[in-house]
């Protein structure tokens, strides 16, 4: 039998009178350490979300990697790159690549009735995945491409849509100014909205066959491709492979191409939302030790009201390593009791608010209407193991406190 768990628990269930100040004691600790894993859990959830949201907006508006040609420095006007099956698969047999397909931009200005607005036309092929455009859908829809048929239909965001004055189902004629200029009569067939203001304010969604007739290009010949990957996290590398690998390629028509990335399209971006990390690690930091100090509070009034116990347990033969370990025990009923708690508080409402959107932003500033959540196993088992792993590290020192009571000057204590 357990000895030292069998005290525990009985400490646990006591009752006496005498008692009072510790009960109310570890009703703090309890307290505190439930509202501070909810805190912790809250916090990483809504940050990974937030974080999480913005870069698959991005890289949604833009795909995670682009390989174009290198004389076009990110440039509207862009230089073409013959591309050939050779390369799709090549691209495709790189581990960690989901999907792989042309694109082109061109710069434009629409005129209608009331207004004008230069906007970037983005050409796009049957290949495209329109997957994150149609979850981003307001109105109307996304137009189908097909290798054959040219279609008229585009896709305007809501941003331009009110600047414009445009409705579903009108057309406006879009001028491209070149020698000799071009015009094209599109016929508004969707409208979307990812509250970024990068894609928004200028993104026009097209068929690609228009572009290669304007710029009078071939049929293999685009701005580039746009790959997308499995995990953001492995964007740096994937980079560097597809670079390794397109180093030689010279596009078919002796020009170089280069491989870019979303972190270098919009480093501002995801230079704020690195910073939110550290934001993360001060809260978790405050967090811990707020709790810690409660319990810790809680265990130095738990040992002074149990000081005469203490003698005894000496006097009969106990080791203070004994003595130790059931007072561990003890801090370790509350602290479960406030991680299980804590957790049912944090996810309750992560799920709460992942359910029903309560609490909301300002889209405009924020780039999402509501407080995105993003609740990930790993990171509740880890914020779990932390703080239980704390809370042992500093309830190491006020333990000591037990070495150096002697039972022939406690017994008596009062």
């Amino acid at each position: 039998m357990n000895v030292e768990y069998f005290i525990a628990k009985r400490l646990v269930s006591s009752r006496e009178s005498g008692n009072r100040l510790s009960r109310l004691m570890s009703i703090v600790a309890v307290v505190s350490i439930a509202l501070g894993i909810a805190v912790m859990i809250l916090t990483v959830a809504i940050v990974t979300g937030f974080k999480s949201q913005i870069s698959h907006k991005l890289a949604g508006g833009n795909s995670h990697i682009r390989i174009t040609n290198l004389d076009s420095n990110y440039s509207f006007e862009t230089n073409p790159v013959a591309v050939n099956q050779e390369l799709f698969d090549r691209l495709n047999e790189v581990e960690g690549i989901k999907h792989v397909q042309k694109f082109i931009t061109k710069g434009g200005i629409i005129k209608t009735e009331y207004d004008n607005q230069g906007v970037m036309f983005k050409g796009i092929g049957a290949d495209f995945d329109t997957a994150f455009f149609a979850g981003c859908i307001t109105e109307g829809r996304v137009f189908t491409v097909s290798d054959t048929a040219t279609t008229n239909n585009v896709l305007i965001s809501k941003k331009l849509a009110q600047l414009l004055r445009l409705k579903l189902g009108d057309r406006f004629d879009a001028h491209f100014v070149q020698d000799p200029p071009r015009v094209r009569r599109f016929t508004v067939c969707g409208i979307y909205s990812t509250q970024l203001e990068e894609i928004d304010r200028t993104l026009v969604l097209c068929d690609i066959k228009h572009l290669q007739k304007i710029y009078g290009w071939s049929e293999n010949q685009v701005s580039g491709l746009e790959i997308s990957i499995d995990d953001i996290e492995n964007i740096e590398t994937l980079s560097e492979e597809i670079d390794d690998l397109v180093a030689f390629d010279t596009g078919g028509d002796g020009l170089r191409l280069a491989v870019d990335n979303v972190l270098q399209l919009y480093p501002h971006l995801f230079a704020w939302l690195d910073l939110l990390d550290t934001n993360v690690a001060v809260i978790l930091l405050l967090t811990i030790a707020v709790a810690g100090f409660n319990m810790v509070s809680g265990l130095l009034i738990m040992l002074l009201e149990r000081t005469s116990m203490i003698g005894i347990l000496k006097s009969l033969g106990m080791k203070n390593a004994d003595i130790c370990r059931l007072f561990l025990y003890r801090t370790a009923f509350i602290a479960v009791k406030g991680l299980i708690a804590g957790n049912i508080i944090g996810m309750g409402c992560c799920m709460l608010q992942q359910s029903f959107g309560i609490i909301k932003l300002d889209a405009a500033s924020y780039f999402v209407e509501t407080v995105p959540i993003n609740l990930d196993i790993v990171h509740l088992i880890l914020l779990n193991l932390s703080s239980a792993l704390v809370i042992a590290l500093v309830l190491a020192a006020p333990l000591q406190i037990i070495a150096k009571i002697s039972p022939e000057k406690t017994i008596r204590f009062e």
